[in-house]
């Protein structure tokens, strides 16, 4: 029979994926500040409009970009926590589901559940 597993892809840190990941969190905050920007122009052209209620479409902008800047404080937090770390460090990059073939009088215990590839610099260097 054939089961469906959790697999952690564990990436260990090196100045390779430190650049990686700090070019990741720059572009990721550039992102959330043009969807920013993109929202103020949208609520201005709603405002100016009268078909709409200019409460319920301040209140929505409002909350879409309170949003986009909770996510920029994360990704600087992250980003801060990334500069403090030690080469070498792992970090928990995804989880994937992998397919496991169990069958009659296979040991049923959590080791065979908990399974963690992990990687430094795009190479599988290790499967626990």
């Amino acid at each position: 029979m054939k089961i469906i597993q959790k697999v952690t892809v564990m990436q260990v840190l090196t100045e390779e994926s430190k650049l990686k990941l700090v070019q990741f969190y720059i572009d990721q905050r550039q992102k959330l500040q043009k969807e920013s920007d993109q929202l103020h122009f949208e609520q201005k052209k709603m405002e100016r409009k009268s078909k709409f209620n200019q409460e319920s479409v301040t209140s929505y902008f409002a909350k879409e970009i309170d949003m986009r800047h909770e996510k920029v404080k994360l990704i600087e937090f992250q980003a801060e926590q990334l500069e403090m770390l030690p080469l070498g460090s792992e970090i928990k990059e995804q989880e994937l589901e992998a397919i496991l073939d169990v069958s009659v009088g296979d040991s049923w215990n959590e080791n065979i559940f908990a399974k963690t590839i992990v990687v430094k610099d795009d190479i599988i260097v290790e499967i626990r």
